[in-house]
């Protein structure tokens, strides 16, 4: 535990201990010790995962891959190294409910063509439904053109592709358990992929080509290669590396399939929210703009800023950062170590600066609750079953966005919500102030990846999360279903796609790629409100209010959880607007 050391910081405003405070170093490792540290973090197995099973479906009606045999036999060889089971098919009726269920994520390898009937794709359907994951490689992307849910699931569509030569891959997600090995570009041969859309704005980009390093490309410079979404209630990783036998035999290829693998199968968290317009204030290659107060300092290497000696905090001194923004960074934690995030401070030289005067997101995952990692440092704990679950151990890397809007923060870990804070203290403001990376102290080592920030009037990203209602349920998808009438009730929190909505820029609430509706548009007390195809009408709009309910602005009535005891089940429906607890509800 760190908090001794944190409280004497706190404390020693004045002291002569304070005094001592030394200049710190920035210290930049060797280019050979970066190369060195990439090839073992390649070399190095995953953290060990929960035994389960991946399904492997290799089914072609169009061109047929030569590699297919190479990559389930690299599937295989990941497998039985990480503590999956792997079956791998051709058969399409494997594509039952009962069969499905037996595996946490389903391997799309380089199918081609129409490879489902429709009681199969059905059955995929409520699969992904109720949690399940898919990974797409290469030829997955050339399956399917009748079947839009499936085109959603993959991202993007095949157009066409140029020979095989080698490219430039542009890493833009180091953290990711899919791309955190590979260093900020990835010279790789392979067939390169042109698609019919770019998938962007629906998926989060884990890496794309750069169009100037090889002939044939035609998405206009943006042609993203590899990309993670949240999809229908699962998940879903896509790459479009793979078409060649010797890419199975590649042991840079062979971990970016296993964190992909990782990832759609749950074992390992990450954010997978689309995300535009942020502007870098750390993007790897310097340390311009930044500025250590205090001891110690951090070394930059591979990218990547990691803590040593303090306490000294490295803070972003080329400009203060107002009013409201969402500040994103990558953050890992090598053991039981102590780091934080700084918000909110003046511009100073003296790291109790930011102590005293700003507001700290903590790194430490066996402190006290309010002093643990997600909380806002000594004010507030954060919602530690949720953090728990988004959490990834020492050893790999999370994200942070740091949301602020007016005086509000909310802090998500991995994409997922896990602290909800607002300042009260009219000495401290959270819209106005700089922001700083702690270096603890000697023994505490955590590293920092691709700082940055979007400003109020950038165009935002759709927020996505838990609706929490009357006695801290959630909104909820009755067992995940996905046709038109489908009830929405109160139920237990418990991360499943079934309680992950999306705040639409429509005014839209979305779920399972369906919306929030009032039945029949109706207006009475008591019309049921249900899942349904999203059309866009006002029996889809709606709109938070400021006392914490949320109205139906062509009704003017509210979301309300129905009767008064509120167990598990309690269906949703409108009613007239009072300042009852079954009207109050936190969204995303």
């Amino acid at each position: 535990m760190r908090t001794p050391l944190k409280t004497a910081l706190r404390l020693c405003a004045g002291a002569v201990l304070c005094l001592t405070l030394q200049a710190a170093t920035l210290t930049e490792a060797a280019p050979a010790a970066q190369a060195t540290a990439r090839t073992a973090d390649v070399a190095a197995a995953a953290a060990a995962d929960p035994a389960y099973r991946l399904l492997v479906f290799s089914r072609t009606a169009g061109f047929r891959h030569s590699s297919i045999d190479e990559g389930i036999t690299a599937l295989r060889d990941l497998g039985a190294a990480n503590g999956f089971t792997v079956d791998a098919t051709e058969d399409p009726q494997a594509f039952t409910t009962a069969n499905l269920a037996r595996y946490r994520a389903v391997a799309f390898l380089s199918t081609t063509g129409d490879v489902l009937g429709p009681a199969q794709q059905t059955a995929f359907e409520q699969y992904l439904g109720a949690g399940g994951g898919y990974v797409g490689i290469h030829a997955a992307a050339d399956t399917e053109y009748d079947w839009p849910f499936y085109e959603g699931l993959a991202g993007a569509l095949f157009q066409s592709h140029p020979a095989i030569q080698q490219a430039t891959v542009e890493v833009e997600d180091r953290a990711h358990d899919a791309t955190a090995h590979l260093g900020g570009t990835w010279q790789r041969t392979d067939e390169w992929y042109n698609y019919r859309t770019n998938p962007r704005t629906t998926a989060h980009v884990l890496a794309s080509l750069d169009e100037s390093s090889y002939s044939g490309g035609s998405m206009s410079g943006d042609h993203p290669i590899a990309w993670c979404k949240d999809y229908a209630g699962g998940r879903a990783f896509y790459t479009g590396g793979g078409h060649t036998e010797e890419s199975y035999a590649d042991p840079v290829f062979r971990r970016h399939l296993l964190g992909g693998i990782r990832w759609a199968a749950g074992t390992t968290q990450a954010d997978c929210r689309p995300e535009t317009g942020y502007t870098p204030l750390f993007d790897g290659t310097g340390t311009t703009g930044w500025k250590q107060a205090g001891p110690g300092g951090f070394t930059l290497a591979d990218g990547t800023l990691t803590s040593h000696g303090g306490l000294g905090l490295l803070w972003y001194d080329a400009r203060e950062i107002t009013g409201d923004y969402s500040l994103k960074l990558d953050w890992k934690a090598s053991g039981d170590d102590n780091s934080g995030v700084f918000v909110g401070f003046p511009s100073s030289d003296d790291p109790w600066s930011a102590v005293n005067n700003g507001y700290e997101i903590q790194i430490d995952a066996t402190d006290a609750a309010d002093r643990t990692t997600g909380a806002v440092y000594g004010f507030q704990s954060a919602d530690l079953p949720a953090r728990d679950a988004a959490l990834n151990p020492p050893g790999e890397w999370n994200t942070y966005e740091i949301r602020v809007t007016g005086e509000r923060l909310e802090l998500f870990l991995n994409g997922r919500r896990i602290n909800d804070f607002t300042n009260t203290d009219p000495a401290r403001s959270l819209r106005q102030g700089h922001i700083g990376l702690q270096n603890h102290g000697d023994g505490d080592e955590v590293a920092f990846r691709n700082i940055r920030i979007k400003q109020a009037g950038t165009p935002s990203d759709p927020r996505t999360g838990e609706v929490r209602g009357v006695g801290g349920k959630c909104l909820d998808v009755a067992d995940a279903g996905t046709a038109d009438g489908t009830r929405v009730q109160l139920w237990t929190c418990n991360g499943t796609g079934a309680q992950r909505w999306s705040v639409a820029g429509d005014g839209s609430l979305r779920v399972l790629g369906k919306c929030l509706d009032v039945s029949g548009g109706g207006s009475a007390d008591g019309t049921r409100v249900q899942l349904w195809t999203c059309n866009g009408t006002g029996a889809q709009k709606w709109s938070a209010q400021s006392d914490g309910s949320v109205r139906n602005p062509q009704s003017g009535k509210c979301l309300d959880a129905s009767g008064g005891t509120w167990n598990d089940g309690t269906p949703v429906h409108l009613w007239t607007c009072h300042s009852g607890p079954n009207q109050k509800w936190t969204l995303p």
